[in-house]
């Protein structure tokens, strides 16, 4: 999903194109990020699994740029993007699809699409929604309807559809199957899948953890603001560890 006329740098072979070192943040006094590494490569699908409270979606709001960050760093292509505000993070590529969904309900499917364009060249807008009709044929069938009509799974799609209008070259999910039934949670994942095998790069924070591994390239286990493992999806799958804590098994 890059312009055909001004494609992103390709990063350095071998350096990351987000690494965050020693990442902090704090609400008030409580400090919710201890110092966080962690790396995603271009193309990967990263997936960052923890219990409720670990600092997840805290962790995604810091990157995005809406949690201010206490310490540390995060560099997005070799660039230090800290001091950077949050639209200007999404108009280097980081794009979100927040926790809860976070739909305009009154506003209209197509105009919530358009939203998640804004930064985006008025030229790429016919195109963009094409490739998420595409994806999403129920957004297109509902497309002048109000956003709050939709179920609880088609407004996931819609939350995704909005950030890949943004033309992610780094894609945030945040808990996309929370709250869904489980023939809606496997269609989401299939759309994750789908944009993985595109070349989509995604760093996917979700509760689910045996799907979030199973569909990972790499996977990193969070505990109360900490780093508590990493390894491959399927080396973090079979970890004891984290089957008795996180897999139910």
């Amino acid at each position: 999903m890059t312009s055909p006329t001004t494609p992103p740098a390709t990063p350095t072979p071998g350096q990351p194109l987000l690494a965050t070192r020693g990442l902090q943040s704090c609400y008030g006094r409580i400090q919710a990020l201890k110092g966080l590494d962690l790396d995603v490569h271009t193309g990967e699908t990263v997936a960052l699994v923890g219990a409720n409270g670990a600092g997840k979606t805290t962790f995604l709001r810091t990157l995005s740029g809406v949690q201010p960050m206490s310490g540390g760093q995060i560099t997005f292509d070799g660039e230090d993007i800290g001091p950077l505000r949050a639209d200007l993070r999404m108009r280097r590529g980081i794009c979100q699809s927040p926790e809860g969904r976070q739909v305009f309900g009154p506003l209209s499917i197509e105009d919530n699409l358009r939203l998640g364009a804004y930064t985006q060249p008025k030229a790429w807008l016919a195109e963009g929604l094409d490739k998420v009709y595409g994806m999403f044929p129920v957004l297109a069938e509902k497309r002048q309807l109000p956003a709050g009509t939709l179920s609880g799974g088609q407004q996931q799609m819609l939350a995704i559809g909005r950030a890949l209008m943004g033309r992610p070259r780094l894609l945030l999910l945040d808990e996309p199957s929370m709250g869904l039934a489980p023939l809606l949670v496997e269609e989401v994942f299939q759309v994750i899948k789908r944009l993985k095998a595109e070349g989509m790069t995604i760093l996917l924070v979700e509760q689910n953890a045996f799907a979030a591994l199973a569909i990972a390239d790499r996977g990193y286990v969070l505990e109360t603001g900490r780093i508590a493992l990493t390894g491959s999806g399927p080396e973090l799958i079979a970890n004891e560890a984290v089957r008795a804590a996180y897999l139910g098994m």
